[in-house]
């Protein structure tokens, strides 16, 4: 028969957010095409960042309606990506992203990048992140007290 072991860690399913890495080209109103886009379908980006290099851009976003989105992108032949994030809401930035940070670091988790939300849902900041383990994260960042936010919680 079978030895029993005991199980060393439990996974906590926390909330993640899709985000969408968009690859443009570096010019002027490529990003405003894809805004435009989102709007005649009455999406929007919740979240932005954009880096560029001598020849395209990275625009990644978060937007209020993941699915129709990835739909649109794959009819208008947008280039995409799709990631998970973890978006942490900060009631006290000063105070609680040092604790994130820390916390994470604790964890041995590695933050790849990260940028704000453009809303502010429930009226406090909040941090979108792109971890190596969001598993990990959301188990760290659970425990240690924080509101992790769910996709309807930043959709209109």
């Amino acid at each position: 028969m079978p030895a029993e072991l005991p199980q060393t860690a439990s996974k906590i399913d926390g909330p993640l957010v899709k985000q969408f890495s968009i690859f443009l080209p570096n010019k002027v109103g490529a990003m405003l095409d894809v805004v435009k886009l989102l709007r005649t379908h009455d999406t929007h980006v919740v979240a932005l960042s954009i880096s560029e290099s001598t020849d395209s851009s990275i625009a990644r976003i978060v937007v209020s309606d993941p699915d129709q989105v990835e739909e649109l992108f794959r009819q208008h032949d947008v280039a995409f990506g799709v990631s998970s994030m973890v978006v942490v809401e900060l009631r006290e930035v000063a105070t609680e992203l040092a604790k994130l940070l820390a916390a994470l670091l604790m964890a041995e988790v590695n933050v790849h990048f990260s940028y704000p939300m453009l809303i502010h849902p429930r009226g406090f900041a909040a941090l979108a992140l792109h971890v190596d383990d969001t598993d990990c994260a959301t188990a760290v960042l659970l425990g240690e007290g924080f509101k992790l936010l769910s996709q309807a919680d930043i959709s209109r």
